[in-house]
């Protein structure tokens, strides 16, 4: 799923083809694509694009007072060009003949018009947006660590307050949005922090590390263009990303440490996997990993 520099990165490369264009058609090839919107995408023809604007996974386009909210789920892409796709499941046509066509191979992903409400803290709504107001639908979600508005010493604060895993804080969107599995294994890593090691018995001092560390990892994969493993995620032009070059552990199971030597271990969490280095990130006050019990036939 694409996170927090994946979505970055289909932001940047929207802002110059969409902000200042007009909507002059819509197309929805599949129903799925609008699930969410009893009115399709018709609400958006006529109306202006202003700006192209994230919060955490979340991507909008602000047409006129009018949010166009993008979730990717699994596979979605924004792609510029008109080309033939197989994928393609709905179509913004804007003034001047660009067509902005939504692709989703496992159409896990949705297109949804929402209205506005006010932001909780009166801060501008997310990257790239001026204004101090956010889809209704996505008000819930907590500012990322790239955000100018991000309270980090608060988010400390909660995450400190929460006896679970670290890392399920890191995922918890509503504490911090935008990290997800890769980035979460790649800021533990940088922090020296075990996955499992409980928040409630870090340092304040070591969470904020733990924090400093996603927003630097995920600064620095924006400005490579994000993680491509394949082809469901790519930029509007259909370029992949190549921070997986500079991966320290995920998905590196069974390979050396990049800074010890040791084997790094790969163990299942949350319905996915964690990816660590056990002399690097120490088992020190963590959770027990939870075997599934053998049960006799």
């Amino acid at each position: 799923m694409p996170e927090l520099p994946e979505v970055e990165t289909i932001r940047l490369g929207l802002e110059p083809i969409a902000v200042g264009a007009t909507v002059v058609g819509v197309e929805v090839l599949s129903p799925r694509a609008v699930r969410r919107a009893p009115e399709g995408l018709e609400p958006l023809v006529g109306r202006r694009i202003e700006a192209v604007a994230r919060r955490g996974k979340y991507l909008w386009l602000d047409a006129s007072g009018l949010a166009l909210v993008a979730h990717l789920g699994m596979s979605g892409q924004f792609r510029v060009g008109g080309a033939d796709n197989p994928h393609r499941r709905a179509s913004l046509f804007f003034d001047g003949g660009v067509r902005l066509d939504f692709v989703d191979q496992r159409t896990f992903g949705h297109l949804m018009p929402d209205v506005y409400v006010p932001t909780g803290d009166s801060a501008p709504a997310g990257r790239g947006s001026a204004d101090t107001l956010i889809p209704r639908s996505v008000a819930h979600i907590g500012r990322d660590p790239l955000d100018p508005a991000f309270d980090l010493e608060a988010v400390i604060r909660r995450a400190h307050a929460k006896d679970s895993e670290i890392k399920r804080i890191l995922l918890d969107q509503s504490v911090a949005s935008g990290v997800g599995n890769i980035y979460a294994d790649e800021a533990l890593f940088a922090a020296r922090v075990h996955p499992r090691r409980l928040a409630s018995r870090m340092s304040l001092a070591k969470i904020r590390e733990v924090y400093l560390a996603a927003a630097d990892v995920m600064a620095r994969a924006v400005e490579v263009g994000g993680t491509s493993f394949d082809t469901l995620y790519v930029n509007v032009d259909g370029a992949a990303g190549y921070f997986d070059r500079a991966l320290n552990v995920y998905g590196r199971g069974g390979m050396p440490c990049p800074a010890c030597g040791t084997a790094l271990r790969r163990e299942p969490f949350m319905g996915r996997s964690s990816h660590f280095c056990p002399a690097c990130q120490r088992a020190r006050h963590v959770r027990p990993l939870k075997r599934k019990r053998l049960v006799e036939k």
